[in-house]
């Protein structure tokens, strides 16, 4: 058993079950000042919670155990970081100086670059080679205070390559002890040698690919790229059926360059989260009020990009949840720094301080199917958490954009 004393605020620490925070509810925040942490190493849970006078009459219950004192310091629960495409091998800054010089996401793409020029360079590479880069960009997202993050494929685009990325995301999982979720997203481009022959492509998906990821356990998700130039409804349909016969959860690219419907058929199968939503409108909010869909919104793509701002105020002023992620990606968004995330929430969307807490850790949680264990401080659920170095407020976090806030990080229990 290990504890951390004079906490000088524990960020949402709640005592009745949370699963998500919705609408006006995210603008509150509980916060306990002066407050300790009681969490089992062995087990990897959080015991118990509250304040340092609560901990006087408790600590005699627990004889040499190991305190950590935070005095000046807060702690928050670890990001979920619940959209990642960190498997990928080269970056692609030329496609950067592209984009400053003014070419479009499409242009870029026509041009040979965009996901296909991703695609030729993760055909190339090795397993191993994989590995090694994806692992030191989790190392990178952990020491930022991410604790959970969901990876997916879709830079392969033919069976035996997905079936590569989706393995080295087998072997981040065994190895990290971050909660990892993989996300089959065959659908994220039509490849090249099927270019004219987009319905040829997705039968390649619907009869192969997703019955052999199944068979080796490879994914949780199933993901498409639901948008103008991409998939089209009728094509995502046609994949979320396959998946949900091998029980993949369905998660949704929707709306990021039109009102694609990929909303709304995210809604319609169930999807745990529809991610990126640029362009939303009433009837996009009007589908999403009655369903358990995580409208889930990724700040450093429309910021890298230069594309228009997801309407986060109109989907909480209608009682939305509303989810941050980092889009981690070689093409549109390459950073997995969700201290960052938070930062831009602010200052971009005008979101409050306790609402971008809310978006990056127990709504993320919630897109990643996972709220029940991780997202918030909470009695029984797993102590993945951080601590701050010394800050004045909680507020500091998205307020101190650019810099590493995060002194030290427990997953599971155990300082990493």
């Amino acid at each position: 058993m290990k504890v951390i004393t004079n906490i000088k605020g524990l960020v949402q620490a709640s005592d009745r079950p949370l699963r998500k925070v919705c609408g006006k509810d995210m603008q509150k925040l509980s916060v306990v000042e002066n407050a300790f942490l009681l969490f089992d190493e062995q087990t990897g849970k959080i015991v118990d919670f509250g304040s340092m006078e609560q901990w006087k009459s408790l600590s005699q219950q627990y004889a040499h155990i190991e305190e950590t004192d935070a005095s000046g310091r807060f702690v928050f629960p670890a990001f979920c970081d619940s959209h990642t495409h960190i498997v990928y091998a080269g970056s692609r800054e030329i496609e950067y100086n592209d984009k400053i010089r003014g070419l479009s996401y499409e242009e870029i793409a026509k041009r040979g670059g965009g996901i296909l020029n991703s695609v030729d360079r993760l055909r190339a590479a090795s397993e191993d080679e994989l590995f090694d880069a994806a692992w030191e960009r989790l190392q990178e997202m952990c020491a930022y205070g991410t604790g959970a993050a969901e990876i997916k494929s879709g830079y392969g685009l033919d069976l035996k390559s997905e079936l590569k990325m989706l393995r080295v995301i087998a072997r981040l999982k065994q190895k990290s002890p971050m909660t990892i979720r993989a996300n089959f997203l065959g659908a994220h481009a039509v490849p090249r040698e099927y270019i004219g022959r987009q319905t040829e492509y997705v039968d390649l998906i619907v009869n192969e690919m997703i019955p052999a990821v199944a068979a080796e356990k490879l994914a949780d998700f199933v993901d498409v790229f639901c948008d103008k130039g991409f998939f089209t409804v009728h094509d995502t349909e046609r994949i979320l059926e396959a998946g949900a016969k091998y029980g993949m959860k369905p998660k949704i690219h929707a709306n990021e360059l039109a009102l694609s419907g990929g909303i709304q058929v995210g809604v319609k199968y169930g999807a745990l989260s529809v991610d990126h939503l640029e362009y939303v409108g009433k009837d996009e909010i009007a589908a999403l009020k009655d369903s358990e869909t995580m409208p889930t919104v990724l700040p450093g793509a429309a910021f890298f990009l230069g594309m228009p701002l997801s309407p986060v105020r109109d989907m909480m002023e209608a009682g939305l949840p509303v989810a941050l992620a980092s889009d981690y990606n070689p093409g549109s968004s390459p950073s997995g720094n969700m201290q960052f995330v938070m930062s831009l929430g602010c200052v971009r969307y005008r979101m409050y301080p306790e609402e971008v807490v809310h978006a990056t850790t127990i709504n993320t949680a919630c897109a990643l199917g996972v709220s029940d264990s991780l997202g918030s401080i909470e009695r029984g659920k797993t102590a993945n958490f951080y601590i701050t170095k010394k800050i004045p407020t909680y507020e500091y976090m998205p307020y101190s954009f650019g810099n590493n806030k995060v002194e030290t990080v427990y997953l599971q229990g155990k300082r990493i």
